[in-house]
């Protein structure tokens, strides 16, 4: 059972979006006590979630109903961490080590840094969880736990 997990926007959609992978996400945040997200999670979800009602992937009916519970989620069961000046900061320096995009850059320093929090109080490191095999090799190279949703089919 994890502790502590941090998805970034691709992973945590998989939660509410039927695809590969969302058995597993369900499953693991669900034995997970604390499930961390960025601010910007919310705003990239709303993003998706819009995309795919214009793609016709999801209905009318079906799009009111994932923006409701995302919405109850991001209320009552995620802990979003807001970006601030350290996180840019952060985030600069993974883009420009690892030439990252900028939203995957800032989610990867919002996790790396509430590791770094967390193994300085001596607390359960994270699992960085993410559907993108490149980010998670950048986590994984940062010393981050990671694990992908898409290998757990």
């Amino acid at each position: 059972m994890v502790s502590v997990a941090y998805s970034d926007t691709g992973a945590l959609l998989k939660q509410y979006v039927t695809e590969t992978g969302s058995d597993w996400i369900r499953a693991y945040l669900a034995a997970s006590p604390a499930v961390f997200a960025s601010s910007l999670t919310a705003v990239e979800a709303t993003c998706a979630f819009a995309r795919r009602l214009r793609e016709g992937t999801l209905t009318p009916i079906l799009h009111a109903t994932v923006v409701r519970a995302f919405d109850y989620d991001i209320a009552y069961r995620y802990y979003l961490l807001d970006v601030v000046t350290t996180t840019v900061e952060t985030a600069r320096r993974l883009a420009t080590d690892h030439a990252l995009r900028a939203y995957d850059a800032v989610q990867l320093a919002t996790a790396y840094l509430l590791n770094q929090e967390l193994r300085g109080s001596n607390q359960d490191l994270l699992t960085f969880i993410c559907a993108d095999d490149r980010l998670l090799a950048v986590a994984q190279a940062e010393g981050l736990l990671t694990d992908n949703p898409n290998h757990h089919p």
